[in-house]
């Protein structure tokens, strides 16, 4: 026997042996049953109680609230917010120029960006 040969007989034992791996796959059972003792209404209870108990996961879990005090108004906290919204060039990232630095055009706009209605 020449190599040519030995070659396919060992690729056609190969492909034998693929084909008969397949033939002992695992095979389809169906959906299985749900098997629970629990009643509806304490699946219920514990949802809402799961619900209720937040996300035992995050960071700030074991904190519990976290009081923060300040010493602005209401109204002061409410007026930034507006200007901050108002303001067109507020998400303006220097990182997105050249060499991090904002042209001079952006830092005081020529034109007003609020509309104005046409009469």
């Amino acid at each position: 026997m020449n190599t040519k040969q030995l070659i396919a007989i060992s690729a056609a034992a190969f492909a034998m042996l693929g084909a008969a791996g397949a033939v002992h796959a695992e095979t389809y059972e169906g959906v299985h049953a749900i098997t629970s003792s629990a009643s509806r209404m304490d699946v219920q209870a514990e949802a809402v109680a799961a619900a209720r108990a937040g996300n035992p996961y995050s960071d700030s879990a074991a904190e519990g609230t976290v009081a923060v005090n300040s010493t602005l108004d209401r109204n002061a906290v409410r007026d930034q917010a507006v200007a901050t919204a108002h303001d067109p060039l507020q998400s303006l990232d220097r990182r997105a120029f050249y060499r991090d630095q904002v042209p001079s055009a952006y830092s005081k706009p020529t034109v007003s960006f609020t509309r104005q209605a046409g009469l």
